[in-house]
């Protein structure tokens, strides 16, 4: 079977088109986004390339604020305060540490594009999916876990005659990464829609499944005995995010028509994983900046609402 290659801004143009159409048709709404890029990573520097690109093809207002690290917290403080603000970006690694996460904490919720602090990621591994009991407002998800949802959604991956919530059953993904920021959010998604989740990191795999009995409607999480190379090859779906140029994923262990992703800066799979993969998606990055706007949009319709 030949392998086809999606690339993320084939799938990041309808939602693209979407934000380009409801700006255009609301021209009241101006909808400020503010970067913060404290770190010397290329990676990061990249990413705030394509949020420049795309907020100026969808109108979105971007403003780029390069600090030293030292000074990072006051400046999203002074956001946060800020109402010409409505959304906030960090580039991270920051410190590469815990305070990276208290920076995330610093952010309000009320303007946390990302989807990184308390409130929400609280919400995401509980699966609660709404802010009030009225479920008006839908809970801000991880970018970059979103993206990759909307990935497997365009690829059919999720079974759309299944009802929502389950769309995922029977499938087995695999996660080489378990970050806060991407690896660890991502399982938890797709647990939560009935996916059976591999999660590998440098210590341990990790079994994320779907609850039972009360637990239904959230995740459980398990320690196994199993390695990277006994997951791998039982795998419909394989993801992997290793922040390394040196780390490549032999394409011996893949099953045959497997889903491949990277969402690394770097190409974690070998240059052969398209004679097992029947689809092939090299990054994602183009797809996060997109969901970074909708989540945008979407704080600064709750602002509105508040206001």
């Amino acid at each position: 079977m030949p392998c086809k290659t999606v690339l993320a801004s084939h799938v990041a143009k309808p939602f693209l088109e979407q934000l380009r159409a409801t700006l255009k048709e609301n021209s009241s709404i101006r909808p400020k986004l503010v970067g913060f890029l404290a770190n010397n990573d290329p990676a990061a520097a990249k990413y705030a390339e394509w949020t420049q690109k795309s907020c100026e093809e969808t109108g979105v207002d971007f403003e780029l604020r390069t600090v030293s690290r030292n000074v990072l917290e006051t400046g999203i403080v002074e956001a946060n305060q800020d109402p010409a603000v409505h959304g906030i970006l960090v580039y991270y690694p920051v410190f590469g540490d815990r305070q990276d996460q208290y920076l995330q904490n610093v952010v309000s919720p009320q303007k946390d594009v990302e989807g990184l602090c308390h409130t929400y990621c609280y919400n995401m591994y509980h699966n609660i999916r709404y802010l009030d009991d009225e479920q008006s407002r839908k809970c801000i998800i991880p970018c970059t876990p979103l993206a990759i949802v909307k990935i497997l959604e365009h690829i059919e991956v999720y079974n759309k005659i299944i009802t929502y919530g389950n769309r995922l059953h029977g499938r087995t993904i695999t996660i080489i990464n378990r970050s806060e920021v991407v690896g660890r959010p991502l399982a938890a998604l797709l647990a939560n829609d009935g996916a059976k989740v591999y999660s590998v990191d440098i210590n341990n795999v990790l079994e994320f499944h779907r609850g039972e009995g009360i637990r239904l409607t959230k995740h459980d999480v398990f320690e196994t005995d199993k390695r990277m190379e006994d997951v791998v090859p039982l795998s419909d779906v394989v993801i992997t995010g290793v922040p390394s140029s040196g780390y490549k994923l032999p394409t011996h262990l893949l099953k045959d028509g497997v889903v491949a992703i990277n969402f690394s800066s770097n190409k974690n799979f070998e240059d052969t994983v398209k004679e097992r993969a029947s689809i092939y998606v090299p990054s994602v990055g183009k797809v996060t900046v997109i969901m970074l706007q909708r989540n945008l949009i979407r704080l600064y319709d709750y602002l509105q609402q508040k206001n």
